[in-house]
């Protein structure tokens, strides 16, 4: 039996940080990456004899490619779930990436 002015846990802050969509913090390259992959570009990788991805090149839609997307960027935004790769495809945005990424006047 439960009393009627029994408090019920409430889950961890975090949880419902996550569940609520609060925005990720993304470097200002970060944002650019994710502002070319929202607008249709994809990140390309190439692996080594072991498997492990040995680089990767940022193209946007219409086939530049961009410098400033490097490993270590490539690492954070696919720690944080912002970019995914489907079958071994190319990696491209996540819903979650297009919450966490910030709106601009190009962004149509």
């Amino acid at each position: 039996m439960t009393q009627p002015n029994a408090r019920v846990r409430a889950p961890l802050l975090q949880d419902q940080n996550k569940a609520q969509g609060f925005p990720v913090n993304v470097s200002r390259n970060g944002q650019r990456v994710l502002h070319v992959l929202a607008q249709g570009g994809l990140i390309r990788h190439y692996k080594d004899e072991n498997g492990r991805i040995s680089e990767i090149e940022c193209l946007t839609r219409e086939g530049w490619l961009m410098s400033l997307c490097t490993m270590d960027l490539f690492k954070a935004l696919r720690q944080k779930g912002l970019i995914a790769s489907s079958n071994g495809g190319p990696y491209r945005i996540t819903r979650q990436g297009l919450q966490a990424v910030r709106s601009r006047p190009d962004n149509r």
